[in-house]
C-alpha cells in the first residue's frame, strides 16, 4: 500500500501542475494504476515505477526537465505484454495522448515519447533533451547494479513475466539480451550511476549469463 500512496501522491503532483480537471487527473492514475497491477506483471509493477522516481527525486537537481523525466517513468511500462514486440511503442502512443489530455507542452510530450522509445535499446539520441535521458535510462538500469540477492529476485520475476515461453525460447532470448549490454563499452550513460553500479551490473550479468548454459 505504500508504494501505491507514493504513487498516487506523485501523480498527482505532476498531473496537477499540468490541468486543474481533477476527474480526468483520478482517471488517468486509475489507468496506469490498473496497467501496473495486471496478474502478469512480476517485475514490472507499481514497485519499478516507485524505485525510478526515488531515484529522479534523489537526482533531481542533475535534471533540467524533471517533469519530461517522471512522466516518462509513470508511462515508460503503462503497455508489458511479454508476447508482443511493440510495448514501447504502444506505451509511447498513450503517453502521448494522455499528456495531450493533460495539456503538457507538446515540445515535452514528444521527448516523454523519446524517452519511453529509447528504453526498446537503451540508445540516446541527439534532442536537447539528452542529459535527463541519460539519467532516466540508467535509473530504469539500476537494478542490473543491485546486490546478488536482489538482481537474481529480478531475474526470477522476469522469468515470471515470460512464463508463456518454455526455456528452449526464453534461453536464448535472455542471452542475447544479456550480451548485448555486456558488448557495450559502458552499460550506464552517466558518470555518476558508472562509479556506482557499473561493475557490478556486469559482474551480474556474467553470473546470469553462467547459470543460463
Amino acid at each position: 500500500m505504500e508504494a501505491v500512496t507514493m504513487l498516487y501522491k506523485r501523480w498527482w503532483q505532476c498531473a496537477g501542475a499540468c490541468s486543474s480537471d481533477q476527474v480526468l487527473i483520478a482517471q488517468l492514475y486509475d489507468e496506469l494504476s490498473r496497467a501496473y497491477a495486471q496478474p502478469s506483471r512480476h517485475y514490472h509493477t507499481q514497485k519499478h515505477i516507485e524505485v525510478l522516481l526515488v531515484w529522479s527525486d534523489e537526482y533531481k537537481s542533475q535534471l533540467q526537465h524533471p517533469a519530461v523525466v517522471d512522466f516518462a517513468i509513470f508511462y515508460h511500462d503503462a503497455v508489458y505484454k511479454a508476447s508482443r514486440s511493440d510495448n514501447e511503442e504502444q506505451s509511447a502512443r498513450i503517453a502521448k495522448e494522455r499528456l495531450a489530455q493533460l495539456h503538457f507542452p507538446m515540445e515535452e510530450i514528444n521527448a516523454v515519447s523519446e524517452f519511453i522509445l529509447a528504453t526498446k535499446t537503451h540508445t540516446l539520441n541527439a534532442s536537447v533533451y539528452a542529459a535527463d535521458l541519460m539519467w532516466f535510462l540508467d535509473f530504469d538500469l539500476s537494478i542490473l547494479g543491485a546486490e546478488e540477492e536482489a538482481y537474481f529476485e529480478y531475474v526470477k520475476q522476469i522469468r515470471s513475466e515470460f512464463k508463456i515461453y518454455p526455456d528452449l525460447l526464453y534461453k536464448p532470448g535472455r542471452r542475447k539480451v544479456l550480451q548485448y549490454f555486456l558488448n557495450k563499452e559502458f552499460i550506464f550513460k552517466t558518470d555518476e550511476f558508472r562509479t556506482r553500479f557499473e561493475e557490478k551490473a556486469k559482474m551480474n550479468l556474467r553470473q546470469e549469463l553462467e547459470r543460463l548454459t
